[in-house]
């Protein structure tokens, strides 16, 4: 048979041409059905995606492109060799030594006290993390080397806690480590502890995990503050768009087994994994909605078949095989499918785009952003029309396969 007569049959059929009044309204009941899980469907994903991109923009002012530590113990020598295998990988654009590890704090003058993450950082800092656009105070370009050395940069709740005031040059905050070198803490209680003394210069607030957890300060003083002058916790790069995958296995050929390298995926991978399987989770449980609402379809096709056996026994007298009856019915059904698919993807996407200049859905409580972010990616538009399709094709295939088993008789009786 013909493959453009099977098209111009399917596309008739579409139509509603010359066909009983239930099929076109069951028809076009199956089709809003399809149309609305598919603007479900687009909708959610670009929230997900804005979502995911909200949370890398957070976590790109701790978490850097790529993360390079011991493989054993926490702190390490960032020697010269080491560093210039580092530079020599192509693809890297800035570079920095951190050291960092737990300490207490408390402000002198309130007395509050609590443990922190203590952050030492140099001047490339804040060329290789995405922080800077969250500090707040004049004076927070001196931490990392430039102008006073001894001023820090501290979450706001962590400042709030203790009291503290960048905006008061007497305020204080000391900083309390575990003498690594005193093996005897009952014959020398006094030296148990070494401390450090910092004027909280400036302020960041992203979220709570971050602003009740870091203080930044001078490299240096940290390294000295923890008895490992010279030594680090993690260097960390900043690398060229789309270049990181690359960088890392550069990486661990040129350092070998004594580092781990790890990407900001790999170093955040539990909560980005929870991210993505939200995602398919509520793209299973939509494609269930979906396949569900086009039980219309199937009943629409059903009465569709049993109208036309007139038409498919001419066809068949024809010489139409039964193969292209049962193409004639699943492209309908294809055809239907995607009617409903192409235009809630088209209400989706508008819906998105509403959200994503507009923000009319706003979110409660308080966050960084006023609205849910939206982010819209093509390959979501795509597997929701290849959805849609495979829904389609499901749905006609019994009332296909039942067109080629209804026409047999009538075949036989001519």
């Amino acid at each position: 048979m013909n493959r453009r007569l099977i098209w111009q049959l399917a596309s008739r059929y579409l139509r509603g041409k010359g066909s009983a009044n239930v099929v076109p309204v069951l028809s076009r009941i199956s089709m809003v059905a399809i149309a609305v899980s598919s603007a479900a469907m687009v909708v959610v994903f670009s929230i997900y995606n804005g979502m995911e991109g909200y949370v890398r923009q957070l976590y790109s002012g701790f978490y850097p492109e790529i993360k390079i530590s011991a493989e054993k113990g926490k702190f390490f020598y960032a020697d010269r060799t080491t560093i210039g295998k580092i530079k020599a990988i192509p693809g890297i654009s800035n570079i920095t030594a951190v050291a960092e590890d737990n300490v207490m704090v408390n402000n002198e003058r309130t007395g509050e006290q609590k443990v922190i993450l203590l952050k030492g950082i140099d001047a490339n800092y804040l060329r290789v993390n995405n922080i800077r656009q969250y500090i707040s105070g004049e004076d927070s370009v001196s931490v990392g080397g430039i102008g006073e050395p001894h001023t820090a940069i501290a979450g706001q709740k962590i400042l709030n806690e203790l009291g503290a005031d960048i905006d008061n040059i007497f305020s204080k905050i000391q900083v309390f480590y575990a003498n690594p070198d005193n093996r005897n803490f009952i014959a020398a209680p006094e030296d148990a502890l070494t401390t450090l003394e910092l004027h909280p210069a400036g302020a960041f607030s992203i979220s709570d995990e971050y602003d009740d957890k870091y203080l930044l300060a001078p490299l240096s003083l940290v390294q000295h503050l923890f008895h490992a002058d010279g030594k680090c916790t993690s260097i960390e790069l900043s690398v060229l768009p789309g270049k990181a995958e690359d960088v890392k296995t550069a990486l661990e050929k040129a350092l070998g087994a004594a580092f781990a390298v790890e990407t900001r995926y790999e170093q955040n991978k539990s909560m980005f994994l929870v991210l993505k399987l939200e995602k398919w989770a509520i793209y299973v449980i939509l494609s269930l909605v979906m396949l569900i609402a086009s039980f219309n379809m199937i009943g629409a096709l059903s009465v569709l078949v049993m109208e036309k056996q007139k038409d498919v026994a001419i066809l068949r007298a024809m010489g139409a095989q039964g193969s292209d009856v049962r193409i004639v019915f699943l492209l309908e059904g294809i055809m239907w499918s995607l009617v409903g698919g192409i235009t809630g993807s088209l209400l989706g996407l508008g819906l998105s785009l509403l959200q994503q200049h507009y923000g009319f859905i706003t979110l409660g409580g308080s966050f960084l952003m006023d609205a849910y972010p939206v982010q819209i990616y093509l390959p979501d538009i795509l597997l929701v029309l290849c959805t849609v399709a495979v829904v389609g094709l499901l749905a006609a295939w019994y009332p296909a396969r039942r067109a080629v088993l209804i026409t047999a008789p009538t075949l036989k009786g001519a």
